[in-house]
């Protein structure tokens, strides 16, 4: 198996890493595959079990924790657990293709931590705490005090952007799209 390269996306919730990361995805010239995150939390209305997430039971969560199955994993909210499978980063290696992932900050610097050499580790910062909360409340997927905890939570998220190897404002959206294309393919390419 050749070990392809890691490519990080973080941010606050609703700051446009997951639009970045879908865009990506589309172009084959970079020939990235989508890590699909492990979530102990019940699915949305819209969202399918290893398209979206894999589903986990929290017992199951804990006992592949318990089996180090993960690569990564964090209790992101109280019995809301989250991380990354060894298993889906062999799984895309095994395909010849690079590893993108669209995870929370703490996921995202362990990646970078295990691999230094092999990961591009990309935070995506929105242009103000205002605008995000703007982006939040447009979804209509989360009650008040929900969008209220995210928004505490991207405070302290926003505070880790400097450990990242890029920062992108996500000011314009087609911007950001080339600016995070240009970093990718800059980095596929050492």
């Amino acid at each position: 198996m050749i070990e392809g390269k890691l490519i990080v996306f973080s941010a606050p919730s609703g700051s446009g890493k997951t639009t970045i990361v879908r865009h990506l995805l589309k172009q084959k010239e970079l020939n990235l595959d989508f890590s699909i995150s492990a979530t102990s939390r019940a699915p949305r209305e819209e969202e399918i079990d290893g398209k979206d997430y894999h589903f986990l039971s929290l017992e199951e969560f804990k006992k592949r924790i318990k089996e180090d199955q993960f690569l990564e994993w964090e209790e992101v909210y109280r019995d809301n657990f989250y991380g990354t499978l060894k298993s889906e980063v062999e799984r895309i290696w095994a395909n010849g293709k690079h590893v993108v992932f669209d995870i929370d900050v703490v996921g995202g610097l362990d990646i970078k931590h295990i691999y230094p050499e092999k990961t591009l580790a990309v935070f995506v910062e929105p242009p103000s705490i205002e605008e995000l909360k703007k982006r939040l409340k447009k979804r209509q997927t989360e009650t008040e005090d929900r969008i209220n905890m995210r928004i505490a939570k991207a405070s302290i998220e926003m505070a880790t952007a400097p450990q990242f190897d890029f920062i992108i404002v996500n000011n314009d959206l087609q911007t950001a799209l080339d600016e995070a294309y240009n970093l990718v393919k800059d980095f596929i390419q050492k």
